[in-house]
């Protein structure tokens, strides 16, 4: 690469920057543009700072099916402010259609963004994502290209609704299959909700992953004031993507550098807004993988301690009633902020070149709705989730505690052990399983190494004998994810994972489990001679690495949940 076509004394900027070097650096900028004049370009121009635009969209994604109207208003936004527009793609990852998981690729999609960010020139970057997977990904790719960017989210679905009653992905859909699994809605009605649940393109219309990432980009500063709550197909998001590309030349202008906005103390912020809106338990490892680009690092731990002062204010699905429609009518995230008070850091800097104060200040005064509570009236009295620990997790777990059964927040059972997702399929509906409704369910190798790629199996069905008996919650314990969507007393998380020899390998059906939230504790009640019997009878972890591609780098590679499940060598 070679900055000599820039003036002396200067760093190049916009199309001069990064020029592929043939020993002559003014051929290497002649070439350049006049390979993108064959597109029509001016010289004018070419000379105005380069604003890159990441277009995720994609036939197999619905969450950004609005891409085209965003990307429209984001080139306007900066053509307004001065600057040159020029999109580019890069890969594209929804829930729903990616084999075998979504985190299995998300590390491939930041450094696709990562590189492509590097490899082209452009003075900053807009990130155009919303399905869960998409937002962290370029988070983590842009933070260690080191160039200045601003998020922008598609925004959530509009809600549907089904005989009188209003529907939204996702936990509606997982709700509806429960009672379909139960026996209480038959084949055709199943069929019939289908068509009804997902009213529009965009992301879950609920408080899952994709809602929770929007969230914590515009609480940490990383995204405009009030972008995080908009529908996909409402004016409001298009106004938003015109004010992100306003933005992005200013921030080019400035050369505001991601690390300087995602400090740590705007990841406290992110964790204490997580833990304020019943955020998902995804959230945790994203967050923490974007912090491990910037070498931040978060714990467990600290999380912990903020759930103990950081009540659920937001009252949304799937911790509440509401969906992510009636929050943004209640004022979005600068509503949040402003509830939380003084357990917010106000004097971090955002994207807009304020303070996070400043921008809270100019949110206004609240109004009456029932949506997001001050902190005197709780939807939940704790933060969200809960952090574990105990012989059966020594690096923890977490539990959404916010969305279990009040019953279950304290119980002990016998352990219904199902070795992998193969083995769950083929027996969770077995007429003759050896189950009741106060068993634990557990499952074993669907960690970031042992599935590969952490898939949110985490959340197993309830056997089909205790659904048709109305039993809607029991414990649940594994290595892997939930969506953000789900609900129950599922422990997730568990770390070490069972492919690299954690203890959660050693536990055998009929062995007693306890789960104390208020203890924080996750316990195999089985002595540690036992304990060490079996692993000396079992032998040491071995995992099958793959011979070739991508899956060996990954499984290779991917750092434990605590970490991020991101790979060692991206790690700052």
């Amino acid at each position: 690469m070679s900055d000599a076509a820039a003036p002396a004394g200067k760093p190049a900027t916009g199309i001069r920057k990064g020029l592929t070097n043939y020993g002559d650096a003014e051929f290497s900028l002649f070439l350049r543009k006049a390979f993108i004049k064959g597109a029509g370009y001016s010289d004018d121009a070419l000379d105005r700072p380069v604003i890159g635009i990441i277009n995720t969209g994609s036939g197999f994604n619905p969450c950004h099916g609005n891409m085209p109207a965003l990307l429209e208003a984001v080139k306007r936004g900066v053509m307004l402010a001065g600057g040159l527009p020029v999109d580019f793609p890069t890969i594209s990852i929804h829930e729903s259609f990616s084999q075998p998981t979504s985190m299995f690729l998300r590390n491939l999609m930041s450094m696709d963004t990562e590189e492509m960010i590097r490899a082209q020139p452009m003075d900053a970057v807009v990130l155009i994502g919303g399905c869960d997977k998409t937002v962290p990904a370029q988070l983590m790719g842009a933070a260690s290209a080191g160039v200045p960017a601003i998020s922008l989210v598609t925004g959530s679905m509009l809600t549907g609704g089904y005989r009188g009653e209003r529907v939204g992905a996702c936990t509606d859909c997982r709700a509806f299959w429960g009672k379909f699994r139960g026996g209480e809605i038959s084949k055709p009605e199943i069929d019939d909700v289908n068509s009804r649940l997902v009213g529009s393109v965009g992301t879950c219309s609920v408080m899952g992953t994709a809602s929770t990432m929007a969230c914590l980009t515009e609480a940490m500063g990383i995204a405009m004031p009030g972008s995080a709550s908009a529908p996909a197909v409402t004016a409001d998001r298009v106004r938003i993507a015109e004010a992100t590309g306003t933005q992005a030349v200013a921030l080019a202008a400035a050369g505001t550098k991601m690390d300087t906005i995602l400090t740590q103390e705007s990841f406290e912020n992110g964790l204490r807004v997580l833990l304020a809106i019943g955020g998902s338990t995804n959230a945790i490892i994203h967050l923490t993988a974007v912090a491990g680009r910037l070498g931040i690092r978060l714990s467990l731990e600290q999380l912990d301690r903020m759930s103990t002062e950081t009540p659920v204010l937001v009252d949304l699905k799937p911790s509440g009633k509401y969906y992510m429609e009636d929050f943004h009518r209640a004022g979005g995230v600068p509503a949040v902020l402003r509830e939380l008070g003084s357990l917010i850091h106000r004097d971090v800097p955002t994207v807009t070149g304020r303070m996070l104060g400043e921008e809270i200040d100019d949110a206004g005064p609240g109004f009456p709705q029932d949506i997001i509570r001050p902190l005197s009236n709780p939807v939940y009295p704790e933060g969200s989730l809960a952090f574990l620990r105990g012989n059966l997790a020594p690096g923890g777990a977490i539990i959404k505690q916010a969305a279990v059964s009040p019953a279950l927040l304290e119980h002990t059972g016998s352990a219904v052990v199902f070795e992998n997702t193969a083995d769950l399929a083929a027996r969770i509906d077995d007429a003759d399983l050896d189950v009741t409704a106060e068993s634990v369910l557990v499952l074993k190798n669907i960690g970031p190494v042992g599935a590969p790629g952490m898939p949110e199996a985490g959340y197993l069905p309830i056997p089909k004998k205790l659904a048709s008996q109305g039993v809607r919650d029991m414990v649940r314990i594994s290595d892997g994810r939930m969506s953000g969507t789900a609900a129950g007393a599922v422990v997730l998380h568990v770390t070490p994972e069972s492919a690299v020899g954690g203890p959660l390998r050693l536990v055998q059906t009929g062995d007693t489990i306890t789960l104390s939230v208020s203890q924080r504790l996750i316990q195999l009640e089985v002595s540690d001679a036992e304990l060490a019997r079996r692993e000396e009878a079992m032998g040491p972890a071995s995992q099958v690495v793959p011979e070739r591609g991508y899956r060996k780098l990954f499984v290779t590679e991917v750092t434990q949940a605590d970490e991020g499940c991101d790979f060692r060598f991206l790690q700052g």
